[in-house]
């Protein structure tokens, strides 16, 4: 079994920088899907309150016999939420939908722009949360570089992270850049652009060299770049395909080719405009 190499975040908790993401996973499915996965290798799961999955990732972990602490599990803060006391109370949600005692990693899911509520609020009650030591790390989600110089002049915490849509038809390569100058992670939800860029003629020509599918080389690509990323399939054969990325590099060449697909283009909503509420 590959093993998959770890980031050091800006508090010294290590994270996987392969896991599984289970956005979209039908909530009577994510279980055997989340199984599955550790059954292949992955130590780390990405999740959200919003995606309505927590108890089968919980479920999962716990059926698969794999031990709590080896396994990094990511949930995201619900929108909605972001006033203190709701902040608070949707992590204890969170906690006893999973069935865990503590989080690794917790997250604001979107800045949410038009809300009463501004997020350094929000991010006020995520220090809460991590100095009582139930998430060993806490970080946001969709933020853009203002929102990170907002949270930087009024709040305590640097984020340990920022999970925002990346792929290589939006390599937001600036963010990456005052990601890293400020110690914070980036994690790249979307990675393949849900399957836009596989049929590109250059990942296919970069994937026919190095004899990998276009999935493996888009995923290498974002793992020689440094971002943590979680592919998410509930098909094992996809799950497999999409963990063998260990064996195999990817030249100077062929990096340069693949980033040069770059066209600012999203496949989801534009941080600085969605204030999307479940009802």
């Amino acid at each position: 079994m590959a093993t998959v190499p770890t980031i050091t975040l800006n508090n010294g908790v290590e994270i996987p920088q392969l896991g599984f993401g289970v956005f979209q996973v039908k909530p009577d499915e994510t279980a055997a899907a989340v199984q599955t996965a550790l059954e292949v290798g992955y130590r780390h799961i990405d999740t959200a309150e919003m995606y309505g999955n927590e108890k089968g990732v919980g479920e999962g972990i716990r059926n698969s016999g794999v031990p709590r602490e080896d396994v990094f599990v990511t949930s995201k803060l619900n929108n909605g939420f972001h006033a203190r006391d709701a902040a608070l109370q949707a992590f204890d949600q969170s906690l006893a939908d999973l069935g865990f005692d503590q989080l690794d990693l917790f997250l604001i899911h979107w800045p949410l722009p038009g809300i009463d509520v501004d997020f350094v609020e929000t991010w006020k009650a995520m220090e809460e949360i991590y100095h009582s030591g139930r998430a060993r790390a806490i970080g946001v989600s969709n933020f853009t570089a203002h929102h990170l110089r907002k949270l930087h002049g009024e709040t305590d915490v640097v984020p340990t992270v920022n999970q925002i849509e990346v792929h290589p038809y939006l390599a937001q390569d600036e963010l990456r850049t005052f990601n890293a100058q400020h110690q914070i992670a980036t994690e790249a939800w979307s990675p393949i652009a849900k399957g836009k860029v596989l049929d590109d003629p250059a990942l296919l020509r970069v994937a026919e060299r190095v004899g990998h599918t276009p999935a493996q080389v888009t995923l290498r690509w974002h793992v020689q770049r440094g971002d943590i990323v979680f592919p998410k399939s509930v098909t094992r054969s996809r799950v497999e395909e999409n963990f063998a990325l260990f064996d195999f590099e990817l030249s100077e060449d062929d990096m340069r080719e693949i980033s040069a697909l770059d066209r600012d283009e999203r496949t989801g909503p534009d941080p600085e405009t969605f204030n999307y509420i479940p009802g």
